[in-house]
C-alpha cells in the first residue's frame, strides 16, 4: 500500500511536469482575451485624455523653429498609439514644439521589423537618432527620451 501511494504521488508529479512542459496552456487565450479587451476599453480613454491634456507648445522665433525643425528630421519615434509611455514622450514633444516623425511599430510590420533590427527589441517608445556621420543611435525608455529631448531642445526656447 505504501508503495502504491508513493507511486501515485510520483506519477502525479510527472503529470504536473508534463503539463507544464506543454507550449499551450488553456489559460493563454483567456489571458490574451482579457488584455485585448482591456486595451480596447482603455485605449480610447487614454487617447482622449492625451488630447484633452495637450500641453501648449513653446514659442520660438521663426529662425530658431526652422533650426529645430531641421534637427528633428534626423529623429524618428517608434511607438504604439495607446502605450502610456509613448503618450508621455508625445506630450513632451508637443511641449517642446518638436515635429518628430512618429512611426507605428504596432500595426506596421515594416516599422516593427526596422525597430527590431536596429534596437534589438520591439520595446517602445524608442527614439531613432540618425547622426550626421551616418551613425544611428537607438534610445529606449521614455524617461531617457524625455531627458534627451529636453537637453537637446530646451535651450532653444526663448
Amino acid at each position: 500500500m505504501k508503495n502504491a501511494i508513493v507511486h501515485d504521488l510520483w506519477s502525479g508529479a510527472s503529470e504536473v511536469a508534463r503539463h507544464q512542459a506543454l507550449p499551450f496552456t488553456p489559460m493563454k487565450p483567456v489571458i490574451r482575451a482579457f488584455f485585448q479587451t482591456l486595451r480596447l476599453v482603455l485605449g480610447p480613454v487614454m487617447l482622449l485624455k492625451e488630447r484633452l491634456t495637450q500641453p501648449k507648445g513653446v514659442q520660438r522665433d521663426a529662425a530658431a523653429q526652422v533650426a529645430v525643425d531641421l534637427q528633428c528630421q534626423s529623429l524618428a519615434l517608434y511607438q504604439f498609439n495607446t502605450c502610456p509611455f509613448c503618450i508621455k514622450v508625445r506630450q513632451e514633444m508637443r511641449r517642446l514644439s518638436l515635429p518628430i516623425e512618429k512611426r507605428d511599430a504596432q500595426h506596421n510590420a515594416a516599422n516593427r521589423d526596422e525597430l527590431q533590427q536596429g534596437s534589438g527589441a520591439t520595446k517602445v517608445p524608442c527614439l531613432k537618432i540618425s547622426q550626421a556621420n551616418g551613425q544611428v543611435r537607438w534610445l529606449q525608455d521614455s524617461n531617457a527620451i524625455v531627458v534627451y529631448l529636453r537637453e537637446r531642445f530646451e535651450a532653444t526656447v526663448n
